[in-house]
């Protein structure tokens, strides 16, 4: 591998010079400049980004710690943060926490020992204090889709409960009155918000959420399943199971199809957060749909600003409901 000095020997200059052209210096000649362009391009050299980074104090690095890689709605999420990323010259790093805190707060000490330029988070829970170190520490970070409260950091997300509503007026009008919801952690923003959401229009329109009706979940499938299975054995079933997430969904329709039941004939399925697979599902699935892509990208360049020094101010976008043929929607309905 061709190294600096290689580059300054075959272009007839210095070492001091090939620095300065490879750093953008003004003080170049262009005739100077071509030659050291040429010479690192015959021997495909490449700059040492660690030496680099220690002259420059960046690493034009950013980290990105996911609360769980398995969930379609996160791996689109990182997918856009890298793609923005990279159109914006930095490269992400990316740390799985499969909802567990303790491997939050591993990948965040590892990121910052590393010398990332700033970090994007989607917080497991709120009662990590390496989190409110981290955000205190002088790292630039950003939350995005989940947040911490009390804690002073810029929060890219979507509001939810608009779509909640929409969600809730339309199985009323299907002449559902029996609705149940499988919530998400209460440790995190996105599952008490969804179940505050999803209680407040039923209020709205007339409804009770009796205690039975609300399953504990942990946004994964398996829990999904569970509190289906607790649901159906109540002495009166609910008419609409609603899930926090697509992976208690997709939980919900196992247990349901495991009893020999159909969605939505015996009991209506919803979930918040569309992926692309509920439109394959038999029926294809009503959901929620965050805006994920934007998400991710106005997420990175949040946090870009805040590199950069530039004033940065939290994202509020906005969720859509839309309807398929799981709550009993008329045949040929589109969304």
């Amino acid at each position: 591998m061709a190294s600096i000095k290689d580059v300054a020997h075959h272009a007839g200059v210095s070492v001091a010079t090939v620095s300065r052209v490879l750093n953008d210096h003004p003080s170049v000649r262009a005739d100077t400049r071509d030659r050291v362009l040429t010479a690192v391009a015959d021997l495909g050299y490449r700059p040492n980004a660690v030496a680099r980074s220690l002259r420059t104090d960046q690493t034009r690095t950013l980290g990105l710690v996911i609360s769980d890689v398995l969930n379609p709605f996160f791996t689109e999420l990182a997918r856009s943060v890298e793609d923005e990323a990279r159109a914006l010259g930095y490269s992400v790093v990316i740390g799985n926490a499969d909802e567990r805190p303790d491997l939050q707060d591993h990948h965040v000490r590892t990121l910052m020992d590393r010398r990332i330029d700033g970090l994007l988070v989607s917080p497991t829970d709120g009662g990590s204090p390496l989190m409110l170190d981290a955000a205190r520490s002088g790292t630039p970070m950003v939350f995005v889709d989940r947040w911490i409260r009390g804690v002073d950091v810029p929060v890219v997300r979507t509001d939810g409960r608009s779509a909640v509503r929409d969600l809730v007026a339309h199985l009323c009008a299907l002449g559902h009155r029996r609705l149940a919801i499988i919530a998400g952690p209460a440790a995190t923003t996105t599952g008490r918000e969804r179940v505050e959401a999803f209680r407040s229009a039923l209020r709205e329109f007339g409804l009770a959420l009796p205690a039975d009706h609300i399953g504990q979940g942990d946004f994964q499938a398996d829990s999904g399943r569970r509190m289906t299975a607790r649901f159906l054995d109540l002495p009166e079933p609910p008419d609409v199971i609603f899930a926090a997430d697509n992976l208690m969904a997709l939980g919900a329709m196992d247990e349901i199809r495991a009893r020999g039941l159909r969605v939505p004939d015996d009991v209506a399925l919803a979930a918040f957060d569309d992926i692309p697979w509920f439109v394959h599902t038999d029926p294809p699935i009503t959901a929620i749909a965050q805006p994920t892509g934007e998400l991710g990208r106005a997420a990175v360049r949040a946090l870009i600003d805040r590199v950069e020094g530039r004033t940065t101010d939290s994202v509020i976008l906005s969720a859509r409901l839309v309807t398929r043929r799981s709550c009993g929607e008329p045949e040929g309905s589109k969304p």
